[in-house]
């Protein structure tokens, strides 16, 4: 296809080209077709993902499902989207109900919520990621979100849920309806922390939820904190291992078992003078092994696609 570079920014609202460039060069070097819009990359199934990506090859992991854009343009996708388990990337749609309904200025602590007594018992419970809390205690809401979101407590989900809606079984409807919404069309939320195996999702809906969740800075404040402390806790890190590393701000990690190692990541890169916000959701990695597999697997091949994606977007500002 051949347009001139006015028809071009024309088609994208203004968008300079050297994003053009990135997104129209998405072409495949094997015969996989899909995608869901004129920018997607063809997708590929299992062991065929190599595409292209302005004249380079573009190193999507052999196994499950994934997307990625920047700026909210969509640059590829590649695996089946079908609905997986997403394990604790639920805590996303779990912060974005709990800030939609309860919304937080930047350094806003905002109300003091109670610990209630089950959120003390499921402390250390099974094989969940709990964060300790003790029952008449009160924790403010920001406190929470980062309790949630930085050592993806699966308590804190639960106790945030019941606080904000009467129950788990109520707040799960929120979620649902907030997903439909956001056209999140192959998703579906049984919980508020994802433990649950038929929580599942795709990589392009979960990059949906992305794109607004980041949208406010409170929710990109907590996911770009690399630890958080709690009280009778001390200091607890963040489960993404990338922050702070080839410009990822975030976003969140989820594994089990059935849902292998599930990344939501964004990283900001300087182009063309410009700060962008580059999303990406990498699902389903070295599922059914173990968590701690999983969750290697998927924070490993994101980096290499972040480092990728990022060479690429600065090759075309130096073409451009």
């Amino acid at each position: 296809m051949s347009l001139s570079r006015s028809r071009r920014q024309q088609l994208m609202g203004g968008v300079p080209a050297l994003l053009l460039l990135v997104a129209l060069g998405l072409t495949t070097n094997n015969t996989a077709s899909g995608g869901s819009g004129p920018l997607d990359a063809p997708t590929a199934g299992p062991g065929e993902g190599r595409l292209t990506l302005a004249g380079g090859p573009f190193p999507w992991p052999a196994e499950g499902q994934g997307a990625v854009e920047v700026d909210g343009m969509p640059l590829g996708s590649w695996g089946d989207q079908r609905p997986v388990p997403i394990a604790s990337l639920t805590k996303v749609m779990t912060a974005y109900v709990v800030l939609r309904d309860h919304p937080l200025g930047p350094g806003e602590p905002g109300p003091q919520i109670e610990a209630d007594s089950e959120a003390a018992h499921e402390v250390g419970v099974g094989d969940e990621s709990t964060v300790p809390v003790r029952a008449g205690e009160k924790y403010s809401e920001r406190k929470l979100l980062e309790m949630l979101l930085i050592p993806s407590g699966n308590n804190i989900a639960r106790l945030l849920a019941r606080w904000d809606a009467g129950s788990q079984e109520a707040f799960v409807r929120k979620m649902q309806r907030s997903a439909k919404e956001l056209g999140m069309d192959h998703t579906t939320y049984t919980g508020a922390s994802g433990v649950e195996p038929t929580t599942r999702s795709t990589a392009s809906d979960q990059l949906k939820l992305a794109r607004q969740a980041m949208k406010d800075p409170v929710f990109r404040a907590v996911v770009a904190s690399r630890t958080v402390a709690v009280p009778g806790a001390g200091s607890l890190a963040n489960t993404n291992t990338l922050l702070g590393t080839s410009g990822v701000v975030g976003l969140k990690t989820g594994s089990s078992t059935p849902a292998g190692g599930n990344l939501l990541w964004a990283s900001e890169a300087r182009v063309g003078g410009r700060t962008r916000l580059l999303l990406g959701a990498v699902l389903h990695q070295r599922a059914n092994t173990s968590a701690a597999e999983g969750l290697r697997a998927a924070l490993e091949n994101s980096k290499v696609l972040i480092d990728r994606l990022r060479d690429r977007l600065t090759t075309a500002r130096t073409e451009g």
